[in-house]
């Protein structure tokens, strides 16, 4: 007789091992941290003695789920900001709020509360990806689950580190220092392809590769990125990815929803692991990944959850039943996905797809001891059948919960005894969780009433200029203008000629001023657009009256780089009204008595408003305002225009003024 620690007998014992062998009654002989046998709960009582037996009532016995992907410090973040689409989410919402509030202290807390929830879930292992990921393994091991935790790294700063090379440096001190730890492996994430450059992708695998540690990256996610992708590479992400070398690694790719069969048979060369998330790419709008063709391919697919803020919880029975049902009611084949596959794809296979199937993921001798108890005599449970052996899959997929679990260990340690939680104390964190809540409330309240905070938030915003004087003056001919510019007391300094398109944003509340997103066109000689630019700024009210000679001293502006559509901006920033305006603008700056002024000859087609000339500069102080508006006006005479006809408002003010 072998002497083991703990006996679990009497149970319907799944193992999720290769030949998905069954035992009931079973039993787990468990020494130590690890799996000594599995077999009938008549063997193993022949032929080990334990220290502690437990009698598991015929509930079932089983593998650990494997969440393959999450965010876990984002648990903090649950309900913030739902049904937006994932730029808005993610830019204008999730990112403001991490660059505020994100620190190690942060991690630690949404960490404990994100374990506490995926425990009772029936999750004993699960892979992260985010900032200050040592706090996150800190309270990973404090919690006592499994995990593969990756350091993200992007091109711009975050909440942990200002460039790149910092996160680099830390997540391979990160590495050192957790590289042999019983419960956590660390990793490496470069975020995505799109906000990473080639550089920072091949350093983070130089680093994945050097210490042997899994690489962890979203890939395809929307159909967006991969269009971008094309447009700016001339090829999709997963190509892109492979040219770079990044599959050397040990990879895991994040959603993979936007792929091809030929990308596919990439990743299973490569043997890149792939985490489905149907709650959350289904709640952004992102699609449906191609699982059925992935596991017929034979790639390892594992299930996530994503972060709790795009998910909204760690429950991974929803994510097994929905993977199931997508996979059904997409391809029209109620057989694709059958039960027992999608709960390998929580286990065994899950395990595979984050690399770490060696040590869990399967009720396997000599893998560590992660299981769970589940209790299946429940009303939404019954009644049951025996006739079909994998009908117990089935029970477990389309009609269990996570409310069934009971017990949960790891690594040979209990997390969960009869529903109550060992290592956590779940009422003190859910407090500790509400009050930074109240306070990310507040902040985003006060956010929310300035159109200008929100331009700030999603950053990049700097201030152009405190004031401008403006002098527009509408014109029959402009080629008479062109000639006058040639006049020995106008040095032109340089010349260009756009196509603009303008789309202003206006609130109800005037004070907010005005968004407007700006596309440059720039236009050659030959009248062909050899390059685009596109502009977002913000228009504040007016501070200053008129000057003498009506010309404007014009309000404040803040700009920033549009890097995206228009729609996003529109869903962001949610506008009472907007106008449009298209124009060909040639703009010349020129040095009139010592003084810079823009000079620009506009043809407003969209609304047809005509021609005009119009006069700017910058301006810092009234005395100067003063001296440049009297310029202006000497230089529209001398331009061969009348200032008398000169108008107050741009070319917005009249288009609302035609619109009352």
């Amino acid at each position: 007789m072998q002497q083991v620690d703990l006996i679990l007998t009497n149970a319907h014992v799944l193992t999720m091992d290769e030949s998905l062998a069954q035992f009931n009654p079973g039993a787990v002989a468990i020494r130590g941290d690890s799996i000594v046998a599995v077999d009938t709960a008549t063997a193993i009582s022949e032929n080990y003695v334990a220290r502690e037996i437990i009698d598991c009532h015929g509930n079932i016995l089983m593998p650990g789920l494997v969440n393959v992907h999450t965010h876990v410090p984002m648990t903090l973040l649950r309900g913030l900001a739902d049904d937006l689409r994932l730029d808005v989410w993610l830019l204008g919402y999730m990112m403001p709020v991490e660059r505020e509030f994100v620190s190690p202290e942060f991690v630690q807390l949404g960490t404990l509360l994100g374990c506490a929830e995926m425990i009772r879930s029936g999750i004993t292992c699960f892979a992260d990806m985010y900032y200050f990921e040592e706090d996150v393994a800190i309270a990973t091991a404090q919690a006592g689950l499994r995990a593969v935790l990756a350091e993200s790294v992007l091109k711009f700063p975050t909440p942990d580190a200002q460039f790149y090379e910092d996160s680099l440096a830390a997540t391979r001190e990160f590495i050192q220092r957790w590289k042999n730890h019983p419960l956590i492996v660390p990793a490496v994430a470069p975020h995505a392809p799109y906000t990473c450059t080639p550089e920072i992708l091949l350093a983070c695998r130089d680093l994945a590769l050097e210490y042997d540690v899994p690489l962890h990256i979203h890939i395809s996610e929307t159909a967006s990125e991969v269009e971008a992708m094309r447009a700016e590479q001339g090829m999709p992400v997963v190509p892109y990815v492979k040219k770079l070398n990044l599959f050397e690694a040990k990879v895991i790719a994040a959603h993979c929803v936007h792929i091809d069969e030929g990308e596919m048979r990439t990743l299973k060369h490569s043997n890149v692991g792939v985490a489905h998330n149907p709650s959350s790419n289904l709640k952004l709008s992102s699609g449906v990944a191609p699982v059925k063709r992935m596991i017929e391919l034979g790639l390892n697919v594992g299930i996530g959850t994503d972060g709790v803020a795009s998910n909204n919880d760690h429950d991974m029975f929803e994510e097994i039943r929905l993977t199931t049902f997508l996979a059904k009611g997409t391809s029209g084949d109620p057989t694709t996905l059958p039960a027992v596959t999608t709960l390998l794809m929580a286990t065994r296979m899950g395990a595979n797809a984050i690399h770490v199937g060696d040590i869990t993921g399967s009720l396997t001798p000599g893998k560590r001891a992660d299981l769970i108890l589940i209790q299946i005599g429940s009303l939404h449970n019954m009644p049951r059948f025996y006739r079909d052996p994998n009908g117990i899959y089935a029970q477990l997929v389309y009609a269990a919960k996570s409310t069934d679990v009971t017990d949960v260990m790891v690594n040979g340690q209990w997390l969960m005894r009869n529903q109550q939680l060992l290592t956590l104390n779940e009422a003190e964190l859910m407090i500790q969780g509400q009050a930074v809540a109240h306070k990310i409330d507040q902040f985003l309240a006060i956010r929310e009433q300035s159109v200008l905070s929100k331009l700030v938030a999603i950053g990049g915003a700097m201030e152009e200029e405190s004031y401008e004087i403006q002098a527009k003056v509408s014109i029959n001919n402009p080629e008479s203008v062109f000639k006058a510019l040639h006049n020995p007391a106008i040095e032109i300094i340089r010349h260009r000629h756009y196509r603009q398109y303008d789309t202003y944003f206006s609130f109800s509340d005037p004070s907010q001023g005005y968004i407007r997103y700006r596309e440059d066109h720039f236009i050659d000689e030959r009248g062909n657009t050899t390059n685009t630019r596109n502009r977002l700024t913000h228009i504040g009210p007016a501070r200053e009256a008129e000057l003498p000679q009506k010309v404007l001293l014009s309000r404040s502006r803040f700009l920033a780089p549009a890097t995206h559509t228009a729609r996003f901006y529109r869903e962001y920033f949610k506008p009472a009204a907007e106008f449009e305006i298209e124009k060909e603008r040639f703009r010349y700056l020129v040095r009139f008595h010592k003084t810079e002024f823009f000079i620009n000859v506009d043809h407003v087609t969209k609304p047809d408003l005509g021609y005009f000339l119009e006069i700017k500069s910058r301006t810092w102080s009234r005395q100067d305002a003063r001296n440049k508006s009297q310029l202006a006006v000497e230089l529209i005479q001398l331009l061969g225009e009348s200032s008398q006809q000169a108008t107050t408002h741009d070319y917005l003010d009249m288009i609302q003024n035609d619109f009352d």
